[in-house]
């Protein structure tokens, strides 16, 4: 089984759509291992998308992301780092396919409704930035089961 982690940002929090897009998750086969709502500060934000300091967007994303409350997630499954990205859709909800995420609630570029790890290192990485390993539900019942 491989990890990613999973944020259901703020727009998509505010939006309303927060629960269409965990029932996406579940129907889509992944086990969600660790889930909460959360307000990232700025700092943390900036933390988190460090990677990307140097990018004209840094800014604006991290400003984005600490507006209002997200909800981080660690989901599990086969291949679900590429799952999730399949499922999610272009980080463009113009190029999204139909049927993704993105392209159901995703109001721009930078508004993209959710975050995706690009690769199963990653997934583990920053499911640690949210969650320590005991809030990570890793035997027994799923946190949420289909």
């Amino acid at each position: 089984m491989e990890r990613t982690l999973a944020i259901i940002k703020p727009d998509a929090v505010a939006g309303g759509h927060s629960g269409k897009i965990i029932d996406r998750i579940i129907v889509e086969g992944f086990a969600i291992r660790a889930m909460k709502l959360t307000q990232l500060t700025k700092r943390q934000a900036e933390g988190f998308y460090a990677v990307h300091a140097e990018r004209p967007f840094f800014g604006e994303l991290t400003e984005f992301m600490s507006s209002a409350p997200c909800i981080p997630l660690v989901l599990e499954r086969t291949d679900a780092v590429a799952k999730w990205r399949e499922v999610i859709g272009a980080t463009n909800p113009a190029d999204a396919a139909e049927g993704t995420i993105r392209k159901q609630f995703a109001a721009s570029m930078g508004e993209n409704a959710v975050h995706g790890s690009d690769s199963p290192e990653n997934g583990i990485k920053e499911g640690r930035y949210f969650f320590s390993e005991s809030e990570i539900v890793s035997n027994g019942a799923d946190v949420i089961d289909a």
